[in-house]
């Protein structure tokens, strides 16, 4: 059941035939067709046209988007920077508070 099932070759039933001959065709000319006719191509999706106020709403919004995501990125910076300076002190402090519990 589990054993692999290996294809046997069958043995030819006749002789094997000579291969045929192939005589080369004579080329005949025929009668030549005109060019085609050039067409201009056909685009594949449609030419979007933008009216002025389509372009300024455009300008508008990618303004606003811009000023949004430095905003944010601006008070991001200044939380770190506010994070930073408050650890700071406050290692000022307890260095402080150590270094006069330790002369006492």
């Amino acid at each position: 059941m589990f054993q692999p099932k290996i294809p046997v070759m069958p043995t030819p039933t006749r002789a094997a035939a000579p291969p045929a001959v192939v005589e080369p065709a004579s080329v005949v000319p025929g009668t030549q067709t005109p060019p085609p006719v050039p067409v201009a191509p056909v685009p594949s999706r449609p030419v979007v046209r933008l009216s002025p106020g389509t372009v300024l709403a455009l300008v508008g919004g990618g303004t606003a988007v811009v000023l949004v995501v430095g905003a944010v990125l601006v008070s991001l910076l200044l939380a770190v920077a506010l994070t930073g300076a408050s650890v700071a002190v406050c290692t000022v402090v307890v260095r402080s508070i150590l270094a006069t519990d330790s002369r006492r």
